[in-house]
């Protein structure tokens, strides 16, 4: 009579126990806002925010074409990390892609930009590569690029 609780009561602690050992989901959302904030102070920038967590700084606003989430354009830049190391780079004459094409980041970012203008694109990684670790970019990044929007074609 009294197996039925015992196994019930064994079946509970392997589920307590299996629960606690699931790894925690962390919101990286504030972690990146700090980090982006931190990274525009110390780098004494003036940035606009976009409410998804994209930041934005527009050295040169171009006065050619400007493109939407869904152009196809051509883009010199050098991506990096906040501390400085870089994961990629363009040459100078850039490369061609459509934007529904690339992370978020870049979708949202570039069309502030008219064809010649310059600036940063401050990605917090929900709009980047997320928690995904990719060629040497590490998982939760915040991707920081230097941008000119060459052409919109």
């Amino acid at each position: 009579p009294g197996a039925i609780p015992a196994i019930t009561f064994i079946l509970f602690l392997l589920l307590v126990m299996f629960n606690s050992c699931k790894k925690e989901e962390v919101d990286y959302t504030q972690i990146d806002e700090d980090i982006i904030a931190q990274y525009i102070t110390d780098n004494n920038l003036t940035a606009t925010a976009t409410g998804t967590g994209l930041y934005y700084v527009i050295d040169s606003p171009g006065a050619g074409a400007q493109p939407n989430s869904q152009s196809t354009v051509r883009v010199a830049y050098k991506g990096y990390l906040t501390n400085g190391s870089v994961f990629d780079e363009s040459a100078s004459a850039g490369i061609s892609f459509s934007l529904n094409s690339v992370i978020q980041g870049w979708q949202e970012g570039i069309p502030y930009f008219k064809e010649g203008g310059s600036g940063i694109l401050l990605i917090p990684s929900a709009l980047g590569y997320g928690s995904q670790a990719t060629s040497g970019i590490p998982a939760n990044s915040v991707l920081i690029f230097d941008v000119t929007l060459i052409d919109v074609l």
